[in-house]
């Protein structure tokens, strides 16, 4: 059953309001600006990942034949392992200018170090990263559940010596920051001082699935159950839109972001990453979301025409 409480999307009561998000910092407005010096006004969407055995038969084998159809990635990859330098030549290689990487930075830095004395694995992954700078939509820290109000020094700490080349998001799991009371207000506060997105995780479908299948149970137990606070604190707003294995019931549940894209998409540049328990479906919910997308933001095109679609379903 789905707890109403835990999955209400929350966009009108934000716990910053618009009166108390204006005092800007220099560098969260230096950031923005050298930012969107590079990036015209556009929706992003794209996928959690660029290859999948299943998508084989799609005609989807490598980075770039992926690139074809969407214009950026999450890159879950780095969040595991720094890649190695050959890896990153061939990703610009199988890429354009148009196309827009957003990696997750890695979980020694975010997890390991909980984001102190890794001044050194920081400056490695972005010399690491460095062939692909012009085409970073941005870098996202991915915070583990643990990490609580007691801990925003450190991460602003972290932020403030980040380069200010790019864009920055950050996604966090623990309640406190979801209760909207003085620590969500000081958690937003602080990316928008800093010109750092807040990324949104709508986990609200997976989790009113029903769990008949191994793929539903495993990402039920690993996706964060909490509010979705479509709050947007920078310009360049993520949201993770995690599906079910029900395309009906996930139509349904974005009908709310059919709104809020369009309205965003006027004086920001929104990224749209779409997820299913077995990645393999991903292409059927990209299919299934696509033309009432194309209804409010025309701007986005036609849907990715994936070669023998019908035949992974």
């Amino acid at each position: 059953m789905t707890n109403a409480k835990h999955f209400t999307l929350q966009e009108g009561d934000k716990p910053v309001s618009p009166r108390e998000l204006t005092d800007v910092s220099a560098r969260g407005e230096h950031a923005k600006s050298t930012h969107l010096q590079r990036e015209r006004r556009r929706v992003y969407i794209g996928l959690p990942q660029w290859s999948h055995p299943k998508w084989v038969r799609l005609g989807i084998t490598s980075l770039e034949e992926y690139a074809r159809h969407f214009n950026c990635v999450e890159g879950n990859t780095t969040l595991y392992a720094l890649p190695r330098a050959e890896i990153v030549q061939s990703w610009y290689a199988q890429t354009t200018d148009d196309f827009r990487f957003c990696f997750k930075f890695p979980a020694t830095i975010s997890h390991q170090a909980a984001l102190r004395h890794c001044d050194s694995l920081t400056a490695e992954f972005f010399s690491r990263m460095a062939p692909l700078d012009q085409r970073i939509g941005q870098y996202w820290l991915q915070l583990p559940a643990t990490f609580s109000p007691a801990d925003l020094p450190a991460l602003w700490q972290f932020l403030d010596g980040l380069p200010d080349a790019f864009s920055y998001g950050v996604e966090v799991r623990h309640p406190l920051f979801f209760e909207k009371g003085d620590a969500e207000l000081q958690f937003n506060r602080g990316l928008h001082e800093r010109g750092v997105n807040r990324v949104i995780l709508d986990s609200r479908p997976v989790h009113s699935a029903i769990a008949h299948s191994e793929a539903i149970i495993d990402a039920q137990r690993k996706k964060p159950k909490v509010p979705v606070h479509a709050v947007v604190t920078a310009n360049h707003p993520m949201v993770r839109f995690i599906g079910s294995d029900n395309m009906a019931q996930n139509r349904e549940l974005f009908a709310v972001w059919l709104k809020a894209l369009p309205k965003w998409s006027q004086t920001t540049t929104p990224f749209l990453f779409l997820h299913t328990p077995d990645i393999a479906q991903t292409p059927e919910l990209v299919e299934t979301l696509w033309t009432r997308l194309r209804d409010v933001l025309p701007e986005i095109g036609p849907a990715p025409a994936i070669p023998q679609q019908n035949s992974l379903f």
